[in-house]
């Protein structure tokens, strides 16, 4: 069966493709090769401007010839070098081959053993996929996240003045407002953004075991851990590990991914409050023609963006999970469990851009309903007790909050009139007791 967007196992690249299509050229087969081709190319350049004394001559107006090569790069010269792979067995190996070809064709034949000159393959994969996932978090993940954080600003800001009652416990709490709630999730994720944003994209580049060995013994006069540093960290715009073993520490890529799935983490809780808040009725949602909530229930409208969120938020998680419990973890100087385990780092963030879209377009469909949050305000005037109970204490009235105890657990509806009934039978001044008769649940909301 050939592999169509209704055929492919993975509703990444089945039924979502649509949405995480721009991650393609990031995790995707074809992304992490022609990463590899470009770690191959910038690392020949950087040999030429070192020089070594066989470079010396290299011709500076063909790097941008040599550029072409990862610049022009086509879905055809991923399939060649997968089908020298099938000879090799070997998928950096091939890429090296594939250079070289195409150095022959440049007439660059006698610079070809300079082509991976001293590598091993993990110092190409492991300066490939960090610069892979550097470039889609930076091009596609903050774009939409930043998106969506703009929707939950512009949100907040026009429920700023909403009052509502708060639950605590599932049960009627001090009121507060709307747009309020809507800032903590806000400033929640602003937090674990900076943290994000603060991990650098760590990458290995040091030869078979990290010691520049290969190098070491074939040009011994040159600083290659100088070299190393300024090749990873100048020129790839990463930041180079030190010292290594054969493979990357993945100390980093795995913060990356905790703080990533934090961020998650309050967004499966932001999902968990709005599908709450349109079951209580606070919350409507504009009825789009031709949508069907129900194939049996015509006048449902179900809240299916935060639904489709929190599942793909939580695989996301789980993924995140396991790469950086695993990630770091290698049996001496190398194993190869990273490898296809690094092949999956895009799954999670696919699924995160999926939840990410939902939920832009979930709350690109609510409509607060005023009038029932009014409604649950006018039905609770027990949550003002706590505010008089507070002001008694500052008058020094004796046992306040037993007094308040006795009236709201009396399992009697506690109403406006019963409230101003219970104060003006307080030993008080009048002005006192008008000071508490202007407490309501719809002020009584805190700064």
């Amino acid at each position: 069966m050939s592999i169509t967007t209704l055929t492919a196992i993975s509703p990444i690249d089945g039924r979502y493709r649509n949405k995480v299509d721009e991650l393609g050229k990031y995790f995707s087969e074809f992304g992490l090769i022609r990463y590899r081709v470009l770690v191959e190319i910038e690392y020949f350049v950087a040999l030429c401007e070192l020089p070594l004394p066989q470079l010396t001559n290299f011709d500076k107006n063909i790097y941008n010839d040599l550029r072409k090569i990862y610049l022009e790069f086509t879905p055809e010269d991923a399939q060649k070098i997968k089908d020298i792979e099938k000879v090799t067995n070997h998928d950096v190996k091939a890429v090296e081959y594939f250079i070289k070809e195409k150095f022959d064709l440049l007439k660059l034949d006698q610079y070809k053993e300079f082509i991976h000159f001293g590598l091993t393959s993990q110092d190409v994969n492991n300066t490939a996929t960090p610069y892979s996932l550097r470039d889609a978090v930076e091009n596609v993940y903050y774009p939409v996240f930043n998106e969506l954080l703009s929707k939950l600003k512009d949100l907040s800001k026009e429920w700023s003045n909403i009052p509502m009652l708060a639950r605590t416990h599932g049960q009627p709490a001090s009121p507060t407002r709307l747009g309020k709630e809507i800032e903590v999730f806000i400033k929640r994720l602003e937090i674990q953004l900076d943290q994000l944003k603060a991990i650098p994209y760590s990458a290995k580049f040091g030869g078979a075991t990290g010691n520049f060995n290969a190098h070491h013994v074939a040009y011994p006069e040159f600083k290659w851990n100088e070299f190393g540093n300024n090749f990873v960290n100048n020129i790839l715009k990463l930041h180079r590990s030190e010292p290594t073993t054969q493979i990357e520490h993945y100390d980093n890529i795995a913060a990356c991914f905790d703080a990533m799935k934090r961020i998650n983490t309050i967004l499966i809780d932001l999902s968990r409050d709005f599908w709450t808040y349109i079951s209580m009725n606070y919350f409507k949602q504009k009825v789009i023609k031709g949508e069907v909530g129900s194939s049996a229930m015509p006048h449902k409208v179900n809240p299916i963006d935060y639904e489709n969120a929190e599942g793909n938020l939580g695989i996301a998680n789980a993924l995140f999970d396991h790469l950086a419990l695993k990630l770091p973890i290698s049996r001496l100087q190398r194993d190869l469990t990273d490898s296809t385990v690094l092949r999956n780092i895009g799954v999670p963030l696919s699924h995160t851009i999926i939840a990410f879209k939902s939920l832009l377009k979930g709350l690109g469909k609510v409509i607060v309903n005023e009038n029932a949050i009014q409604a649950d305000l006018s039905e609770n005037w027990a949550v003002v007790a706590e505010a008089i109970q507070t002001i008694l204490r500052r008058e020094a009235y004796p046992k306040p909050y037993e007094a308040l105890k006795e009236l709201t657990r009396t399992g009697e509806q506690i109403t406006k009139e019963s409230i101003h009934q219970f104060i003006d039978n307080l030993k008080l001044s009048d002005s006192l007791k008008t000071e508490l008769k202007q407490i309501t649940p719809y002020n009584y909301t805190g700064i």
